[in-house]
C-alpha cells in the first residue's frame, strides 16, 4: 500500500513538474505576444501621427491650390481684356507699350504653367502616400487581430493548466498529510525507543557504581589484612602543603587564551552555518515567498532558528574558564570548577545536533524528490546525509571526553590521574576526525552547489545562499584544523604532570590543599611587602623639567595669573610713588636753585649800588633787598608751568630769603609747609595707584571670564553640531523605518490578497467537486434502480 502510494506520489510530482515547465513556456509565449502587440500598437500610433501630418499638408496644399486657381482666373480675365484691347488697336499699329504687355503676358503664362505642373505633382504624391498609409493600416489591423486571437488561445490554455495544477496540488497535499501522519507515528515510536534506551543506560550506570563500591570495599579489606608500613608515612606526607608553580599557571592561562580564540572562530562559523541552512530551507526546493514550504521544513527551520541559544553559551563557558585561570590560582582538573559549566553547554549543543539531525536528513530526502533533481544531485545529497551523521557522532564523542575531563572537579575519585593522559590523547584524535568530517562535507556542498547552478530554475537568491554556506563551511574547516593542530602541539603539556602535589606524598591535589597553598602564598607575599622599605616616590628628572616648563609657560592657571597680576600691581604702585616723590624733590630743588641765584644777583647789585653811592648801610641794603619786587616777580602762570603752586613758591622764596637772617619760627613754618605739600601729593598718588590696581584686577577678571565664556561657546557649538548630526541620523532612521513599514504593509497586503484569491479558487474547486460527487451519486442511484427493475 505504501509503495503504491509512493509511486502515485512520484507520478503526480512528475506530471506536476511537466505541467509547470509547460506553464512557464506558455507564460513566456504570452509575454512575448503581449510585447509584440504593444510594439504594433506603438507603430500604429506613429502611423496615425504621420497620417495627421499628411492630412494637414493636404489641407494647406488645397488652400494653396484654391488661391492659385483664383489667381489663374484673374489672369485669364486680364488676358481676355488685353486681347480685346489688342484687336481694337490692331489698325492703329503696334506700339512699344503693347510689346511690353505681350512680354509680361508671356511671363505670367510661364509662371501659371509651372504652378499647374507643381499642383499636379503634389496631388500625385498625396494620393500615393494616402494609399500606402491605408495599406499599412490594414496590414497592422490584420496582425493585431491575429495576435489577439493567439493571446486568447494562450490565456485559455493557461487557465486550463492552472485548474489542472490546483487538482494536482490538492491531491499532493492530501498525500503529504497522510505521510506526515505516518512520520509523526514513527517519531513517537522513536521517542519511546529513546526513553527505553536512556532507562537502560541508567540501570547500567547503577550497576557499574555498585560494582565499583564492591571493588573498593574488597580492596579496603585486603589492605586491612595485609598492612604496609609505608602507608603511615604516605598518610603523613599527604598532609604536606605543595609549593605553588607559577610557570605552570602562566602556561595554562596562555593555552586557555589560545583555545578561547579558536572556539570563538568555531562559534561564529557554526552560527553562520545554521543561519544560512535555515535561509536555504526557505528557498529550496520551494520558495516561501511564492508558496508555503512543507511542515517538515517549517519545523526544521524553527529548530534552526534557535541555534544561537545553544552555540553562544559555548563561548561564554570558555570565557569564564579562561577568567578563572590566573597567576594566583591552582589549575588542575580537580580545581577547575568552570570546566563543568562548559561541559554542560557542550552537552546541550550535542543534544541540539541530535534533535535536528532527522529533520536535516528528511529535508535532503525532500530535495531528492524535487521534480528537477538529477541523479548526480541525489548522490550528493546521500553523501551529505552520511557526512552530517558523521559530524554528529564526532560531536557526541567530544562530548563524552569533555564530560570525563570535567568529572574530577565535581568528584575527586571519579577518574584516576593516570587515565587523564589517555582522555586528552583521544580528545586530540577526535578533533582531527572532526576536521576531516567538516572538510569532507564542505567538499560535497561545493559540488552540490555547482550542480544546482546548472539547473534551469535556479534563482540568484539560492546561488547567494549557497555561496554563504560554502564560506561558513570553509571558516569551520579552518577553525577545526587550527584547534586540532593546537591541541596536538600542546598535548605534552596536557598529559604531563602538573607539578602540584604534596612533598614526599603520592596522589592528586585536592581543593583543600590548593586553598591552603594559596593562603600560604598570600601570607608570604604580605610578609615580604611588610619588611620591604617603601621607596619615596619621586619624579624623573626629565619629567620634572618638562612639568616645570609646562607650569612656567602655562597661562591657563588662574591663581598664578592673579598672583602675578597682584605682584606687578604692587610693584607698579611702589614705583609710581617713588616717581612722584622724586619729581616733587626735583621741582623743589630747581625752585630753590633759581631763587638762590636770583637772590645772590640782587644782593650783588644792591651791594654794588650801595658801595658806589656811599649812602646807606649794608643793613639798609638788605632791607631794600627784602622789599625788592624782584623777589615776587614770578607770576602764577610761571609757577603753574614749573609744577608748583603759589603757596609753595612763596614758601620756597621765604626759605631762600630767610637764609640771610634765619629764625627758628620761620624755619619751622617752612618745613611744615613743605611737609603738608608732600603729604597732599603722596595721598593723591596713593589714591590714584589704588584706583589703577582695582581697575587692572577688574580687567584681568573680565578677561578670564571672557575666555571661559569663549570656551563654553565653542563647546556649545560642538555639542550643537553633534546634536544636529544625531537629529539627522534619527530622521534618516525614522524615514527608513517608515519605508520598511510601508513595504511590509504592502507585502502583507499582497500576500493577503494572494491568499484570498487562492482560497476563492480552492472554494470553487471544492464546490465543483461536490457537484460532481452529487451527480455521481444521483447517477449511481438511477443505475441501481434500473438494475432492480431489470431483475
Amino acid at each position: 500500500m505504501a509503495a503504491d502510494l509512493q509511486s502515485k506520489y512520484t507520478k503526480l510530482a512528475q506530471e506536476y513538474s511537466k505541467l509547470r515547465a509547460q506553464n512557464q513556456v506558455l507564460k513566456k509565449g504570452v509575454v512575448d505576444e503581449q510585447a509584440s502587440s504593444t510594439s504594433l500598437k506603438e507603430q500604429m500610433k506613429q502611423r496615425e501621427h504621420s497620417l495627421r501630418k499628411v492630412e494637414q499638408e493636404m489641407d494647406s496644399l488645397s488652400f494653396r491650390n484654391q488661391q492659385l486657381a483664383k489667381r489663374v482666373e484673374l489672369l485669364q480675365e486680364e488676358l481676355a481684356t488685353s486681347q480685346a484691347k489688342g484687336q481694337k488697336s490692331k489698325n492703329k499699329g503696334d506700339s512699344p507699350s503693347q510689346q511690353g504687355l505681350q512680354q509680361t503676358q508671356s511671363v505670367f503664362d510661364e509662371d501659371l504653367q509651372k504652378k499647374i505642373q507643381e499642383n499636379e505633382r503634389l496631388h500625385i504624391q498625396f494620393y500615393e502616400a494616402d494609399e500606402q498609409h491605408r495599406q499599412q493600416e490594414s496590414q497592422l489591423k490584420v496582425q493585431l487581430e491575429e495576435l489577439e486571437r493567439d493571446r486568447e488561445q494562450h490565456q485559455a490554455i493557461v487557465d486550463g493548466l492552472t485548474s489542472k495544477y490546483m487538482d494536482t496540488i490538492e491531491r499532493l497535499q492530501s498525500a503529504q498529510a497522510r505521510l506526515e501522519v505516518k512520520s509523526q507515528t514513527l517519531e513517537r515510536e522513536s521517542n519511546e525507543c529513546r526513553v527505553q534506551t536512556e532507562e537502560c543506560q541508567q540501570q547500567l550506570r547503577k550497576c557499574q557504581s555498585e560494582l565499583n563500591i564492591q571493588v573498593k570495599q574488597s580492596s579496603c579489606v585486603i589492605q586491612e589484612k595485609v598492612p604496609f608500613n609505608d602507608t603511615k608515612f604516605s598518610d603523613y606526607n599527604s598532609l604536606n602543603v605543595p609549593p605553588h608553580n607559577k610557570r605552570h599557571q602562566l602556561k595554562a592561562r596562555d593555552v586557555a587564551g589560545q583555545a578561547l580564540g579558536f572556539v570563538q572562530d568555531i562559534v561564529v562559523a557554526l552560527l553562520n552555518f545554521h543561519s544560512y541552512t535555515e535561509q536555504r530551507v526557505h528557498i529550496y526546493p520551494l520558495d516561501s515567498s511564492i508558496e508555503p514550504i512543507s511542515p517538515l521544513n517549517q519545523k526544521f527551520s524553527q529548530y534552526l532558528h534557535e541555534n544561537a541559544a545553544y552555540v553562544r553559551p559555548l563561548e561564554e563557558g570558555l570565557v569564564q574558564l579562561h577568567q578563572s585561570i590566573t597567576e594566583d590560582t591552582v589549575t588542575v582538573l580537580e580545581t577547575v570548577g568552570k570546566l563543568k559549566g562548559f561541559a554542560d553547554h557542550f552537552t546541550s549543543y550535542t543534544h541540539f545536533l541530535q534533535k535536528i539531525l532527522p529533520y536535516q536528513l528528511k529535508s535532503l530526502e525532500e530535495e531528492c524528490r524535487a521534480p528537477l533533481c538529477t541523479s548526480s544531485l541525489i548522490s550528493k545529497n546521500l553523501e551529505l546525509q552520511s557526512g552530517m551523521k558523521r559530524i554528529t557522532s564526532v560531536f557526541d564523542k567530544l562530548h563524552s571526553y569533555i564530560i570525563l575531563l570535567a568529572l574530577p572537579s565535581v568528584r575527586q575519585d571519579a577518574m584516576p590521574q593516570s587515565s587523564s593522559s589517555a582522555v586528552f590523547t583521544q580528545l586530540a584524535a577526535c578533533l582531527h576526525s572532526l576536521h576531516d568530517a567538516v572538510k569532507e562535507m564542505s567538499k560535497h556542498y561545493s559540488q552540490k552547489a555547482g550542480l544546482e547552478q546548472q539547473l534551469p530554475t535556479v534563482t540568484q537568491k539560492l546561488c547567494t545562499t549557497n555561496e554563504c554556506l560554502l564560506a561558513s563551511l570553509g571558516m569551520l574547516t579552518n577553525s577545526t584544523d587550527k584547534i586540532a593542530t593546537f591541541f596536538s602541539n600542546n598535548l605534552d603539556f596536557f598529559t604531563s604532570s602538573t607539578g602540584y602535589g604534596p612533598r614526599g606524598g603520592v596522589g592528586a591535589l585536592n581543593p583543600l590543599q590548593a586553598e591552603s597553598m594559596l593562603g600560604n602564598k598570600k601570607k608570604a607575599s604580605d610578609y615580604m611587602q611588610a619588611i620591604r622599605k617603601p621607596r619615596a616616590e619621586s619624579v624623573p628628572y626629565r619629567e620634572a623639567l618638562l612639568n616645570r616648563r609646562v607650569l612656567t609657560s602655562s597661562t591657563e592657571s588662574r591663581q598664578g595669573l592673579t598672583q602675578q597680576v597682584v605682584a606687578s600691581q604692587e610693584k607698579i604702585a611702589r614705583l609710581e610713588q617713588e616717581k612722584e616723590h622724586w619729581l616733587l624733590e626735583t621741582q623743589l630743588g630747581r625752585v630753590r636753585l633759581e631763587k638762590e641765584s636770583q637772590r645772590i644777583q640782587d644782593l650783588e647789585t644792591q651791594l654794588s649800588s650801595a658801595l658806589g653811592g656811599g649812602g646807606g648801610s649794608p643793613a639798609s641794603a638788605l632791607s631794600l633787598g627784602l622789599g625788592s619786587p624782584a623777589l615776587t616777580s614770578l607770576d602764577d602762570g610761571e609757577l603753574e608751568e614749573r609744577g608748583v603752586g603759589k603757596d609753595a613758591m612763596i614758601s620756597t622764596s621765604l626759605v631762600g630769603m630767610l637764609t640771610t637772617t634765619p629764625t627758628n619760627e620761620e624755619v619751622g613754618d617752612e618745613e611744615s609747609r613743605e611737609q603738608l605739600i608732600k603729604t597732599h601729593y603722596m595721598a593723591r598718588v596713593g589714591e590714584l595707584t589704588t584706583q589703577l590696581q582695582v581697575s587692572d584686577s577688574k580687567a584681568v577678571n573680565f578677561h578670564a571670564e571672557c575666555r571661559a565664556l569663549a570656551k563654553r561657546l565653542a563647546l556649545a557649538e560642538k555639542s550643537r553640531e553633534t546634536l544636529t548630526e544625531e537629529v539627522k541620523l534619527a530622521n534618516q532612521n525614522i524615514t527608513r523605518l517608515q519605508d520598511e513599514l510601508a513595504t511590509t504593509k504592502r507585502s502583507y497586503k499582497e500576500q493577503l490578497s494572494m491568499m484570498s484569491d487562492h482560497l476563492c479558487s480552492m472554494n470553487e474547486t471544492l464546490s465543483k467537486q461536490r457537484e460532481e460527487i452529487d451527480i455521481l451519486k444521483l447517477s449511481s442511484k438511477g443505475n441501481s434502480k434500473l438494475l432492480k427493475k431489470g431483475r
